[in-house]
């Protein structure tokens, strides 16, 4: 079976299909560098993380592009409570942005292009929609697209235009309907963030940036264009109308990533309900942690956070972890490379990535390898170690990464590993002199600490439960 995703413009799963053989173009919406990102925002990255590293695993040449959104009216809000330059806001935030997606271990993509270094391959679809009839300038300078000209208008959100509301307050619009290609530099405004235009300063509306800037480096026509769903309407729809108007075939396949919410509520700055990387880091959850439990909700359907559910999370990612660290350690951590996926894994990951199944997969080999590791037998443990890394490796989370090993948690697994070594050279002591009971004893008070540990042909063994 091959990739199939849902589309939202067909509201159907398609079979994947790319335009041109072998090779996959990739547009996501990025984030508009107001603020620091939550997580919430960072689950989008961490979704099409995962179906980037499918893409190449299947075999495709991914060319991945993911925006920054570095002018915009929240900007210059925070640029001037902070009384800083609306440029330094934006630079800062996308720099935070950027560690905390390096925190998660989201791999770059192939372009990150800037709004404010495209504004020409703005200018140019912008007067080409203005020649085309499709949007007029007003006596300020001002640029709007005529949704009214482009009868396809809704087509992807699946709304009509007469459906809509119209906003009593047009300005200089003609239908209240109509969106902004190009904003008229106003008094106020910081002056450094006016271009010269043929319709006066000013700078584009966000639509027009997401539309020119996936022409740029992905062409006329590209594979699939991702974003949240909250971003479906009007922000998506709007770029399709333009593009499709300008001429342009645009993204063949829409795909939407479901939002995090918090206690049943969209998680968003103005709520004031925002957790961050570093704050949960504080709390005690590792990036690894954060990680796996982003991906392992389906990424069209809504996922609610909670610390128990966090918590939840980061038992379960232990245990996978303690598996291939048990088996690289009794086998070599060369034996646990290059492992097939299973069946079950692949499958679940070709329908629409299906992560919960992929992942209930890989515990469920999780389970066998400790067993074959239990049983002494090194053939399949070795194959099974193997097999649990390279699918936890497509999710981003071979727990033998270097990017999962900090030097904090590194300290603190050496000093317990020394601990535990200590207490069952005890142990083994008290059952050479056939003291069984202090035997158990010691064994009890390592489980009463969360340390299992099993007697095996080579050996006793321990894990954190």
């Amino acid at each position: 079976m091959s990739l199939r995703l849902y589309d939202t413009g067909t509201r159907s799963v398609r079979e994947f299909q790319p335009r041109n053989p072998g090779r996959v173009g990739v547009y996501l919406c990025g984030l508009t560098v107001q603020g620091p990102p939550h997580i919430g925002h960072l689950r989008t990255g961490v979704a099409y993380d995962v179906l980037v590293r499918w893409l190449r695993r299947t075999g495709y040449d991914v060319t991945y592009v993911r925006n920054v959104t570095d002018v915009d009216d929240k900007i210059f809000v925070r640029a001037e409570e902070q009384g800083r330059p609306w440029w330094s806001i934006a630079y800062e935030n996308e720099r935070i942005t950027n560690r905390d997606y390096a925190l998660l271990g989201v791999e770059r993509p192939t372009y990150e292009p800037r709004a404010t270094g495209h504004i020409t391959q703005m200018i140019d679809l912008i007067a080409d929609l203005v020649e085309r009839g499709h949007a007029y300038v007003t006596e300020v300078g001002n640029v709007w697209f005529s949704v009214a000209s482009w009868p396809d208008y809704g087509e992807l959100s699946h709304r009509r235009p007469d459906d809509m509301i119209a906003s009593p307050d047009t300005g200089d619009k003609r239908d209240s309907r109509d969106f902004g290609l190009w904003k008229a530099h106003k008094p106020g405004e910081p002056l450094d963030a006016a271009w010269t235009s043929p319709w006066g300063p000013g700078r584009p509306g966000w639509h027009i940036e997401c539309s020119a800037m996936a022409r740029r480096y992905l062409g006329d026509a590209f594979d699939i264009h991702g974003g949240g769903t909250d971003i479906m309407f009007p922000h998506h729809e709007n770029e399709l109308a333009q593009s499709r108007a300008a001429g342009l075939g645009f993204a063949n396949f829409w795909v939407h990533n479901g939002l995090l919410n918090l206690a049943g509520t969209k998680m968003s700055k103005s709520l004031g309900n925002t957790l961050s990387v570093t704050a949960l880091g504080e709390k005690g959850f590792p990036p690894a942690a954060i990680r796996y439990f982003l991906t392992t909700g389906q990424y069209r359907s809504p996922l609610d956070f909670s610390e128990s559910a966090l918590t939840e999370a980061q038992s379960a990612w232990d245990r996978l972890s303690n598996f291939v660290h048990r088996a690289a350690e009794a086998l070599g951590v060369e034996s646990t490379i290059g492992g097939t996926l299973s069946a079950d894994f692949v499958a679940a990951m070709d329908d629409d990535l299906n992560t919960p199944a992929a992942v209930a997969a890989i515990h469920d080999m999780a389970r066998e390898g400790n067993a074959a590791l239990d049983a002494g037998d090194d053939t399949a443990a070795t194959s099974i170690a193997g097999g649990v890394r390279a699918m936890l490796d497509q999710l981003g989370l071979d727990p033998l990464d270097p990017q999962w090993d900090e030097p904090g948690d590194a300290k603190l697994t050496g000093a317990v590993d020394a601990l535990v070594k200590i207490a069952l050279e005890q142990r083994a002591e008290a059952r050479a002199r056939k003291d069984y009971a202090a035997a158990d004893r010691i064994r009890d008070e390592l489980a009463h600490a969360g340390i299992t540990v099993k007697d095996t042909p080579r050996g006793p063994v321990w894990t954190v439960d």
